[in-house]
């Protein structure tokens, strides 16, 4: 299991995921400035999530580029995982009982919640 990582960093490793092989200065350009981070503030986050795995690196052209070895959706699925192990002692019941309380769940999630919801019906009569 990796070692968590935090609200920043998990911003960063989306903004890489999402846009594919990056330099830092492109990550500072792009994503640091918008949202007022120093590029060392961005190089710190970066080599943090390389040393715990989640970022890989390369040199192209004397340039390091940053990756995701992951595409985001199972990263998002992997954070989440160890959120509900971490934080939720491994039970999906309080999160259902938010999503229960959630005023701002859209038709979209709803969809998508109900898919899951059958996906997970199917594998238990497959069990």
């Amino acid at each position: 299991m990796k070692k968590p990582v935090g609200e920043q960093e998990l911003s960063v490793l989306r903004y890489v995921a999402e846009h594919g092989p990056a330099t830092v200065g492109e990550v500072v350009e792009r994503f640091g400035e918008p949202q007022g981070l120093a590029r060392s503030t961005i190089l710190t986050v970066m080599e943090r999530l390389r040393l715990k795995g989640y970022l890989t690196r390369r040199k192209v052209d004397g340039v390091f580029q940053y990756a995701s070895p992951v595409r985001e959706g199972e990263l998002l699925r992997d954070v989440v995982g160890d959120f509900v192990q971490r934080t939720l002692s491994g039970s999906l019941s309080p999160f259902a009982a938010y999503l229960s309380d959630a005023d701002d769940v859209s038709d979209k999630d709803l969809a998508q919640l109900q898919d899951v919801v059958a996906r997970l019906r199917s594998k238990k009569r497959k069990e």
